[in-house]
């Protein structure tokens, strides 16, 4: 009986054991520093609402996204406590500037272009978080702005909107990066700090993974974008992503009689279709020397802008006129107008995929892309680590009620593979030569040869 109730002792503690193994894993990170990973998927088997950790102090310790049970490194990273800016005009200069720039790099000359600059400025803030000398500087030279004041300006930005209208435009970031990737923790504590962002280590080589990342972006852009990448390539080790989503009512919806009705669009090919076409009157009129438009109003803090330009010039011609300087004088203007306006607004639906690499080149942004030239090391310990691409999709919805609109930015982080030692071997010279076995690994054949054309 004693050995039974011996034996009973420790086939539970085996199984005691085991289960806390299955269940638990230290995640060692740079510096010393780890984190004790909880699972706390549901029992059901439901996805967690709270997939990542955009929550105050970043508190959330492991959680179950799709089939992976991805672990969230910012558990154990506590948001410092930061303040925010009051006045972002300077901010807003430089990312007026960028903006700018940006649109003329993704112009088309008929393709509809949608680019989100906020998006892109929040996943490469991200980003440049983790690089260092010239790198840095040629990243700081796109932003027209250092870091320091940039993480301050999209920190007090996003503050300010979580706390006036987080339901009308909502901004996530997280950063996920392979399992035999170990970031340095200061890395993650100031994307912590500034970008209140979640942090996942994941199996890349596992398919599942893709799903997990697509369904992030999917929940963070309410559903607006729902695939940004099909694939993770080998030398791929981090991606960091901003989502965000947008939506709102028209502060005065085109809903009298008629104020919805066909009409006639120009395409940039000179082609006449035909659209339907929303009349309203009362919006704002902005102009500058080139062109002319009208700002329509939101119920929240937004609204729609437009601007046409004057007959004869094309909208490649006029892009290329916008300045930072520029955008802030049209959409600031604040005079009072003695005639009524009259405007039309197409309805229209779009999307819109672009890859940012060779556009932030052109922009300047060089070293981050070249492997042992970029200066990635504040992100952590890895050859040649380099920036292998950036991605950004959106799409845009404006109808009679509304809009809605959603991006998604993924800078895709790349290690570059060792060389492999090369090995030449010329049979220029007498050679042994055999007919194998391979079964037995024994000659049948065995011979030399001494000159090939005899």
């Amino acid at each position: 009986m004693k050995n039974a109730k011996k034996l009973l002792c420790l086939t539970l503690a085996s199984l005691i054991l085991f289960l806390s193994a299955c269940t638990s894993e230290k995640i060692p990170l740079k510096n010393g520093s780890e984190d004790s990973s909880i699972v706390s998927e549901q029992e059901n088997g439901s996805e967690d609402s709270s997939v990542v950790s955009e929550q105050e102090n970043s508190s959330e310790a492991s959680t179950q996204i799709g089939s992976l049970n991805s672990q969230n490194l910012m558990s154990n990273v506590k948001a410092e406590n930061i303040t925010a800016f009051d006045d972002l005009s300077q901010g807003n200069k430089a990312y007026n500037q960028f903006s700018a720039a940006l649109l003329k790099q993704c112009l088309s000359e008929d393709e509809n272009v949608l680019i989100s600059p906020l998006s892109a400025i929040y996943a490469l803030g991200l980003t440049a978080n983790g690089a260092d000398g010239e790198t840095l500087k040629q990243m700081e030279d796109v932003f027209g702005i250092d870091m320091d004041n940039l993480n301050n300006y999209l920190y007090s930005y996003m503050k300010n909107k979580a706390e006036e209208d987080a339901a009308k435009l909502s901004l996530a970031n997280s950063i996920w990066f392979d399992n035999r990737f170990v970031p340095n923790s200061e890395f993650l504590q100031k994307n912590a700090n500034y970008y209140n962002a979640a942090a996942y280590k994941s199996n890349f080589s596992a398919a599942e993974t893709v799903d997990d990342i697509n369904r992030w972006i999917s929940e963070k852009t309410k559903g607006m974008i729902n695939e940004v990448i099909k694939e993770i390539s080998p030398e791929t080790v981090m991606f960091l992503i901003n989502a965000l989503a947008f939506e709102d009512q028209w502060e005065s919806p085109y809903k009298d009689k008629g104020s919805v009705r066909d009409g006639e669009f120009t395409t940039s090919r000179g082609d006449k279709v035909t659209v339907e076409f929303m009349y309203s009157e009362g919006e704002k009129y902005i102009y500058d020397d080139n062109a002319e438009g009208f700002i329509k109003k939101y119920k929240g803090n937004y609204a729609f802008a437009a601007l046409m330009p004057k007959e004869g010039m094309s909208i490649e011609e006029y892009v290329s006129t916008l300045t930072g300087e520029k955008l802030s004088l049209i959409l600031n203007r604040k005079e009072n107008y003695s005639f009524e306006l009259y405007t039309a607004l197409p309805k229209f639906e779009t999307e819109f995929s672009v890859e940012m690499k060779d556009i932030f080149k052109n922009l300047g942004m060089t070293d981050a892309f070249t492997p042992y030239v970029a200066d990635f090391s504040k992100i952590g310990d890895g050859e040649g680590l380099h920036i292998g691409n950036i991605l950004q999709k959106t799409f845009i919805s404006v109808g009679e009620l509304g809009t809605k609109a959603g991006a998604a930015t993924i800078v895709a982080i790349e290690e570059e593979s060792c060389p492999m030692e090369t090995k030449t071997v010329y049979l220029n010279r007498p050679f042994v030569y055999m007919l194998i076995d391979t079964t037995t690994n024994t000659p049948f054949f065995i011979g030399t040869m001494m000159n090939p054309t005899k």
